[in-house]
């Protein structure tokens, strides 16, 4: 209460004016929660390190047993086990329990001891022969439990004595058995005698090792030994793979009640995932596939694997992802699996949706030579985790993959699954067909996308019934209209996926592929693989189906477009990617059906036609780029009618000569005689640029005195000179071309004997032809079907070559069934070209004059006979001409049209003129009408005119013999008929002839009477 001196103790007053008492309430709930929370941590720190204390002094007293033991053992058996005997192995001694106590994996000595004890356990083995009594003696079911567990835990510390030292023991893990002084085959040894099928702890064994993940130890073992297996003969069978048999094998075992493990640590995930397993384990893998291991583990596989792609362990080298190396694996066992007589059904479906699952997870951009074109579509691949892949795929995996599905993989496999498939029931869905369907469908479309489809492809069309295997369960649910649900088979599968999509993503591939190797006698004669009957039904289902895909439901597919880039980042079995595919595929399909309708029909054209696409709506669309319309006519042309197309067509060179030539004015003014029109035709074109082409050209005539000839030219005498150059520079005469039995034309092989710059000749010509097209000039040029596949930039096959040489042709056949040896025939992979007397030999193949023909490669010496003549011989030709030709028509213009319909483009229809068009799309002028009786008499005089003079009245009056493609409606500018004198003409006047303007489609006709208008018109000719 005094005051004390000390200024510190002094009261501190608050002036704010409320009470401390209030202010200090927060801050105490505050220091009591923190005072709190440090005594709950000084608990926590006490319990914790009485627990540690706890521990260390448990340890520390084992540690101290262990020594007191390890003693006493050593004094009792020797420091080396130098006086153990065979009942030291029994269930009275204490020599194991002691052993498995104190052995510690860091002591070098244990591992001395475990190794000798292994040693001698195998001299007793070897003696005895019976490790049941050894271990167990005469008693073992009091003794089980011992026994067992004894026995459990020595195998496991033989196992983890190698894992932990398999660094310095590798050079010793592939060795054989008799190479029994060596600890690791002593260990490897000691497991195998161990687990050996029958004892009755095997079992028990198996099951306590799994659980420990005995699997994953084997996996690192064997993966330090990849580097050291060079030096061993890998015909003798190693320790090593003698105890992983006996440990994998046991799942098969009648016996076998192990429970299943966590597939973390399976066979399959830690086995089967390590590179080129098989080589370095030969004999397992016979085991694996011949043993019943394959069906359990590929099974379990089938099972886990689609949604746990993450249990997979990680990479272990570059080059080497678990899942290819897991892939490469199971393809190589399944060659063997699939060829077995008693193979089963699933076993066939679980290998082809496991292989198809790690097929789909396997990125292009891994494989350095085997991915398809068309699956490469964009370099820049990611991966599921957005990654970007940039190591390749190790050579060797590489080579296991793709060497493992071969034609007989593939003719095992579809053989397999449709074996024992039962009679199919009234409306189509028996469930084992439906599993075999979606199965080999699912693992052959992911096939098609990952290797080189000449490599399988042909194995499948011929070795296989799959095609009309397909189609008859196509047909079967098409008429039904009910089809099964293998949605399951897709990831990212939405609900409606139609039930066609996944089975069409196999079949237009491989029946596309057959149309091109099988002949016309199979084709139409022997109707292989399919009937001409179910070829109709086909193409009504894949023309609907396309429609479908395409035009009804473009949400579900993204445009072409957008597909071209993007659809390398889709998962390979998700909806969309197949839905491109099989949009892809079924348009190919349908051209194929349509080239050989155009051959020789067995169907009408207009089956192709979807009815929808007639429609001027669809056709207006069609002519503007950017929209749906364009789309469906770039990749499936055949949907939309003839005349559609020569609508959108005509409309493109409409635009392009208008933007080519914007003033009406000519660019060029050439003279050419008319004796010498190829020379000079050739002299003056072909300087001229593209852009130059594409522009108005006009033309002077000089006749053979060396005159000009009167007349001024507004188009019809340019029109005059493209029929004329085309006549003579297309006439085998001339050298450049030749003809087929038929009369069609093709470049001439050997015109460079002829011709010294004959390839420059191609290019004008070339270019001759793309400016008559370019005009919408009409020539008759009947080009060989074969040569309109160049200009629309196809390969021609052995189908093709009946049009240019139709007696090789039955010679090929006759060696493709001939039933004979061959070889006796005397034939080489040579071919004789015989031109103009000069005989050359060519070899088909390198060193080809020493590869005899025989019934194994005939097949391919028949298209390789065919391919050189229908490619190879004028390839040079061909290529000069599509270059020329390209300069003025553009690609996408004709890409729309057949060859059949292309060469309507060029030459119009056969059918001649059609008089009554003409008629109905006329103009009259001058006085005349259409009921005029000169007009009357004059259209039917030209209706009794024999074609060919109609042809050369239409070439008078309009510059070409051929009308428009579509009809006189199209003719520009209207064609017209001009009086030509007064009501009452004189003699004089009647006595003269016709005239024409061709540049304005234009007749001047007198008013003739009757018997005159038949003299003056056929005068004009």
């Amino acid at each position: 209460m005094f005051f004390t001196g000390d200024s510190t103790n002094r009261k501190r007053v608050d002036l704010g004016g409320r009470s401390s008492k209030e202010r200090d309430r927060q801050k105490l709930l505050e220091q009591t929660r923190l005072e709190r929370k440090r005594r709950l941590g000084l608990k926590q720190e006490t319990l914790a390190a009485i627990k540690i204390q706890k521990c260390f002094r448990g340890r520390k007293a084992v540690e101290a047993e262990r020594l007191e033991v390890r003693e006493q053992f050593c004094i009792k058996f020797g420091e080396r086990c130098e006086k153990v005997d065979r009942h030291c192995f029994g269930p009275e001694s204490e020599f194991l329990r002691q052993l498995l106590f104190f052995f510690s994996l860091h002591d070098r000595d244990d591992f001395i001891r475990l190794a000798e004890t292994c040693r001698v356990l195998h001299q007793f083995i070897k003696f005895d022969g019976n490790v049941k009594i050894l271990f167990a003696g005469d008693d073992l079911p009091s003794n089980q439990a011992i026994v067992e567990n004894r026995v459990k835990r020595l195998t496991f510390l033989c196992l983890q004595a190698i894992h932990h030292n398999r660094a310095w023991l590798k050079d010793q893990l592939l060795m054989p058995p008799e190479s029994n002084d060596k600890p690791a085959v002593i260990f490897l040894e000691a497991i195998f005698s161990l687990t050996e099928p029958g004892l009755p702890w095997v079992c028990k064994l198996v099951e306590y090792v799994s659980k420990r993940n005995a699997f994953g130890l084997l996996r690192d073992i064997i993966l330090t030994i990849q580097c050291a297996e060079k030096g061993y003969d890998s015909a003798s069978i190693s320790s090593l793979e003698r105890a992983l048999i006996h440990i994998s094998s046991h799942v098969a075992q009648p016996r076998c009640v192990c429970p299943k493990i966590d597939p973390r640590w399976s066979f399959p995930v830690q086995i089967l995932t390590i590179p080129l397993l098989w080589k370095l384990f030969p004999c397992f893998m016979k085991v694996f596939a011949t043993q019943g291991l394959s069906k359990i583990y590929v099974h379990e596989m089938a099972l886990f694997l689609p949604g746990h792609v993450n249990y997979l362990p990680p990479d272990g080298a570059p080059g080497f992802p678990g899942y290819a190396c897991l892939l490469g694996n199971l393809l190589e066992a399944a060659g063997i699996v699939l060829s077995q007589p008693n193979c089963e059904f699933q076993v066939a479906v679980d290998f082809s949706v496991v292989a198809a699952f790690l097929l789909d997870a396997l990125p292009p951009s891994l494989l350095s030579n085997g991915t398809p074109k068309d699956s490469t579509e964009n370099d820049d691949i990611m991966d599921e985790d957005g990654e970007h892949s940039k190591a390749l795929l190790s050579k060797n995996l590489e080579k296991q993959i793709f060497d493992s599905i071969d034609s007989s993989f593939l003719k095992n496999m579809v053989s397999v699954l449709f074996r024992d498939t039962p009679n199919r029931k009234a409306d189509g869905q028996n469930d084992a067909e439906i599993r075999a369907i979606g199965a080999v469908c699912a693992f052959l479309h992911m096939i098609f996308t990952i290797l080189p489809l000449e490599r399988i492809m042909t194995g499948l069309a011929y070795t296989t019934e799959l095609v009309p295997l397909l189609w008859k369960f196509i047909k079967c649910c098409h008429e039904n209209q009910k089809w099964p649900s293998l949605s399951e088979l897709l990831t990212c599968s939405p609900g409606d996926a139609p039930g066609w999509l996944l089975p069409l993503s196999v079949f237009c591939p491989v029946y596309r592929h057959m149309l091109m190797i099988i002949d016309n006698e199979e084709f139409y004669e022997q109707e292989r693989p399919l009937s001409l009957q179910d070829i109709r039904v086909l193409i009504t289902f894949l023309k609907e189906a396309l429609w479908q895909l395409l035009w009804v439901s473009p949400g579900k597919l993204p445009s072409l477009l957008k597909a071209a880039k993007n659809i390398s980042n889709l998962r390979r079995l998700s909806v969309q990617f197949i839905q491109h595919k099989v949009s892809g595929g079924t348009s190919e399909l349908l051209a194929q059906l349509q080239d050989w309708n155009n051959r020789r029909q067995f169907t009408s054209p207009n089956d192709f036609h979807a009815r929808e696409a007639a429609d001027e709506l669809f056709v207006s669309q069609a002519i503007n780029k950017n929209t749906r319309a364009r789309d469906l006519l770039k990749q499936a042309p055949f949907l939309v009618p003839f005349t559609s197309r020569v609508q959108i067509y005509t409309k493109q060179l409409a635009t392009a000569r208008q933007s080519s030539s914007p003033h009406p004015f000519p660019r060029h003014n050439f003279t050419i005689r008319r004796d010498h029109i190829v020379e000079d035709g050739f002299s003056k074109l072909s300087l001229l640029s593209a852009e130059d082409l594409k522009g108005m050209i006009r033309v002077t005539f000089v006749n053979e005195l060396g005159v000009e000839e009167a007349g001024i030219d507004g188009g019809g005498i340019f029109k005059d000179f493209m029929e004329n150059i085309t006549r003579a520079a297309f006439d085998v005469q001339y050298g450049l071309f030749k003809e087929t039995v038929d009369h069609l034309l093709f470049p001439n092989p050997a015109s460079g004997m002829i011709h010294g710059s004959h390839l420059e000749y191609f290019r004008f010509l070339g270019n001759v032809l793309g400016k008559a097209m370019f005009e919408g000039i009409l020539v008759d040029i009947p080009f060989a079907t074969f040569f309109l596949s160049k200009l629309k930039q196809k390969h021609n096959y052995l189908h093709d070559l009946p049009s240019l040489d139709p007696e090789l042709y039955k010679h090929l056949l006759f060696l493709k069934h001939y039933k004979g040896d061959i070889s006796e025939l005397g034939l080489y992979f040579v071919i004789v070209n015989n031109e103009y007397g000069e005989q050359t030999e060519e070899e088909l193949l390198p060193g080809g004059r020493d590869i005899q023909v025989t019934n194994e490669n005939v097949i391919m010496f028949i298209h390789l006979i065919a391919n050189h003549r229908l490619n190879i011989q004028i390839r040079q030709q061909s290529l000069n001409f599509l270059q020329g030709f390209q300069q003025l028509i553009q690609p996408e213009w004709i890409a729309m049209f057949n060859e059949h319909e292309l060469q309507l483009l060029i030459s119009g229809s056969l059918e001649g003129m059609n008089v009554d068009d003409l008629r109905s799309n006329t103009h009259y002028t001058g006085g005349y009408h259409e009921k005029h009786p000169v007009i009357e008499m004059f259209w039917e005089v030209v209706k009794n005119f024999s074609s060919d003079h109609q042809n050369k009245f239409l070439k008078f009056v309009t510059g070409c013999s051929r009308g428009p493609l579509l009809g006189f409606k199209y003719l520009e500018p209207q064609f017209c008929v001009q009086r030509a004198a007064p009501d009452h003409a004189s003699e004089y006047d009647l006595d003269r002839l016709p005239t024409s303007a061709t540049c304005m489609n234009l007749l001047k006709l007198p008013p003739y009477k009757r018997q005159y208008l038949f003299l003056k018109i056929d005068k004009v000719d």
